[in-house]
C-alpha cells in the first residue's frame, strides 16, 4: 500500500514538471520575436539609425551549366591490388671514400662494459654515540639487512666510503662504480 502510494506521488511530482516545462516551451515560442538577421529587422534598425540599407538579392545561379557535358575518367595504370617490382639495389661506392652516412656517424666508444647497480636499499642510520660511530642500515632485494660503518665491507663486494644524513656512497672493493644510493622510506 505505502509504495503504491510513492508510486502516485512520484508520478504526479513528474507529470506537474513535464506541464510547467511544456508551458515554458509554450510561452517562449508565443512571444519570441523573430530572428534578428531577417532583412526586416534589418532595414528597420537602419531606418532608425538613418542609414539606407540595399535590398538583398538571390545568389546568381546558373542552371544551364548542369546541362553541360561532364569530364569523363581518364584510364590509368594506378592499381591499388597490384604490386610495384622492387627497386634495384643502389649502386656501390667506389672504396676510396666513405659514405656519407659512415662519415657522420661519431665513433661508437670501446671498452669494459659498465657495471651494474650496487643491490641495496639505505633504509636508515644507527648512531653509537658510545663509539661516536655511524652505522647505515641497509637491505637487498630479497629483504636480508645488512649494516656497516664507513670503510666497511658490505656482502664481501662493496665498501661504504661515506655516510651522509640522506645518502650513503659505496663502491665496489677494486674501488670501481662509485654510487651514491639515497634514504628509502617506505616499501
Amino acid at each position: 500500500m505505502a509504495t503504491e502510494r510513492r508510486r502516485e506521488i512520484v508520478l504526479g511530482a513528474v507529470l506537474l514538471v513535464l506541464v510547467f516545462v511544456l508551458y515554458r516551451a509554450w510561452a517562449s515560442v508565443g512571444t519570441s520575436e523573430p530572428p534578428s538577421s531577417s532583412p526586416d529587422t534589418r532595414a528597420r534598425s537602419a531606418k532608425v539609425a538613418g542609414d539606407e540599407v540595399p535590398q538583398a538579392t538571390a545568389p546568381d545561379v546558373r542552371l544551364e551549366s548542369l546541362e553541360d557535358d561532364r569530364p569523363q575518367p581518364v584510364e590509368s595504370d594506378r592499381n591499388l591490388f597490384r604490386f610495384k617490382p622492387v627497386a634495384p639495389p643502389p649502386e656501390p661506392r667506389p672504396a676510396g671514400r666513405p659514405s656519407p652516412d659512415v662519415a657522420a656517424r661519431p665513433p661508437v666508444p670501446t671498452g669494459p662494459p659498465a657495471l651494474p647497480p650496487i643491490p641495496f636499499k639505505f633504509i636508515g642510520i644507527v648512531e653509537a654515540t658510545v663509539q661516536s660511530k655511524r652505522i647505515a642500515a641497509l637491505v637487498d632485494s630479497k629483504g636480508t639487512s645488512f649494516g656497516g660503518s664507513e670503510g666497511d665491507v658490505v656482502a664481501g663486494q662493496y665498501r661504504i666510503l661515506k655516510i651522509g644524513v640522506e645518502s650513503i656512497e659505496m663502491v665496489y672493493l677494486d674501488g670501481r662504480g662509485r654510487q651514491t644510493i639515497r634514504l628509502t622510506t617506505g616499501p
